[in-house]
């Protein structure tokens, strides 16, 4: 086996989803609120090395072991892939975005840590750091995608009234008259929460479950905008590419090499 061919093939395939995720980035650099996403790479044998337990209690314990213990009738079966990067996952840039003023009566940013909690149409909740809000067709605060902005009730339905506004404590008034309570929530790392769709943010089990705030502050007039940096990510984009056309060039060489020990030495 050419250990050259799947180094250099598992080196292309790092970078081809990092490419993936800074493209995700950059497409929404206008998305409010949205928290752009970093790749982290592990290394094959750290993957490959453990052990996965189940406890009779049914909680996941993980046994990792050495490096190089998977053996085959006294061989390792790994050997020199233990030197190759695979892609592990992408976790969420926690770092606040820009607050703009828009003096928009249902725009709000979150001061702090936090994170609004919406709902689809099947019922599934999700959050998100998405501020901009409006009447929805059923006569509650919606987002932009038609997710319902989740209250200390439910949704927060807002009647026809000549005045409406979302004060900094998460007080939602119509006609000087309070129809809702905003409520945010936090989670234990927030970094590895997953995104779902364009904005939407689910937990799982390293994220921890969702905790509400007790003292919700708010900006009300403004909006959170992306977190993305232009230039950061055209900067990851043009390394990935190099990385990227390095591994293939090595991949070639590594198959041009093949191709000549099979010409010389596989002649009868």
């Amino acid at each position: 086996m050419n250990r050259g061919l799947y180094a250099a093939c598992s080196a292309m395939l790092v970078q081809e989803t990092n490419l993936d995720v800074v493209a995700n980035n950059l497409a929404n650099v206008d998305t409010a609120g949205f928290r752009r996403r970093v790749s982290a790479n592990a290394e094959f044998s750290a993957l490959m090395d453990r052990l996965e337990k189940i406890s009779e209690d049914g909680e996941t314990k993980i046994t990792t072991y050495p490096p190089f213990s998977m053996n085959w009738r006294g061989k390792q079966v790994i050997g020199g892939m233990a030197l190759a990067n695979i892609y592990s996952e992408s976790y969420m840039d926690t770092q606040p975005g820009v607050v703009k003023t828009t003096d928009a009566p249902f725009d709000a940013v979150i001061d702090g840590p936090g994170f609004f909690a919406v709902q689809d149409g099947a019922g599934n909740t999700y959050y998100t750091r998405q501020g901009n809000f409006l009447v929805g067709p059923e006569g509650t605060l919606v987002t932009m995608d038609g997710w319902e902005l989740q209250g200390d009730g439910g949704p927060i339905a807002v009647e026809e009234g000549s005045s409406a506004e979302i004060l900094n404590n998460g007080q939602v008034l119509v006609d000087g008259e309070v129809v809702g309570q905003i409520t945010l929530f936090t989670f234990e790392n927030p970094t590895y929460l997953r995104q779902v769709g364009r904005n939407g943010l689910t937990p799982n089990d390293d994220s921890g479950g969702p905790v509400p705030v007790e003292n919700v502050r708010l900006v009300p007039g403004a909006l959170e905008s992306s977190n993305v940096s232009v230039v950061e990510e055209m900067v990851r984009m043009i390394e990935a590419q190099r990385a990227y056309e390095g591994a293939s060039k090595a991949l070639m060489t590594h198959d041009e090499t093949t191709g000549r020990l099979i010409s010389s030495f596989g002649r009868p």
